[in-house]
């Protein structure tokens, strides 16, 4: 089951691994918030849609990697974000979740 809030997202970490019912960015996701960035970039480089390419922006937005945050982020058709990692990381939680 899909959680329906960014707070029942959170509660899912306490679990081992991601439900395997869930789309495949929310389960990069929720590897990112396990603090498995490699998981969660495997999963977001293979997601060949605006949202995989913001999840992928971010993630190398996280990682320190403007220049390559910075294409992908074009090519997800989003701004360079001005706000936290942590307002970034809510906001595409719960665009997930709708």
């Amino acid at each position: 089951m899909i959680p329906t809030t960014f707070e029942k997202f959170q509660e899912t970490l306490k679990e081992p691994i991601p439900s395997n019912q869930w789309p495949a960015a929310l389960k990069s996701l929720w590897w990112d918030a396990k603090g498995d960035w490699n998981a969660s970039h495997d999963i977001a480089q293979e997601i060949h849609t605006p949202m995989g390419s913001w999840i992928h922006a971010y993630l190398h937005r996280k990682e320190g990697d403007e220049w390559n945050a910075g294409y992908w982020y074009r090519q997800a058709g989003q701004p360079f974000p001005k706000y936290s990692l942590e307002e970034e990381f809510k906001i595409l939680v719960e665009e997930n979740l709708s």
